[in-house]
């Protein structure tokens, strides 16, 4: 039986927000991991592409860019990083209520 490309991108999908959300990093765990749960399913494919080499740099590296704490280098400036830094913004204000 083959995959179709329907199920290839779905098991792309498990992955990386088992990615997102398994860091070993709490706190990075937390926003990444419900970012990835809100956001992967309406991602084009060059979107993934992006959110995925956001989780190859390191946790602290990562964790940094997303609270604004460290300048987000060059290569990994994007639309993705941004809503990432909204988002951590948005959730941090739930978070305080």
């Amino acid at each position: 039986m083959t995959d179709t490309a329907d199920d290839l991108h779905q098991a792309r999908l498990r992955k990386l927000w088992f990615r997102a959300s398994r860091r070993g990093f709490k706190e990075a765990d937390i926003i990444l991991g419900h970012f990835a749960e809100e956001y992967l399913p309406t991602m084009s494919a060059e979107q993934l592409d992006i959110f995925e080499a956001l989780l190859e740099a390191p946790d602290q590296d990562l964790y940094g860019w997303i609270i604004e704490r460290d300048p987000v280098p060059p290569e990994h400036e994007s639309e993705i990083m941004s809503q990432l830094n909204q988002y951590y913004k948005i959730a941090y204000t739930k978070l305080q209520q």
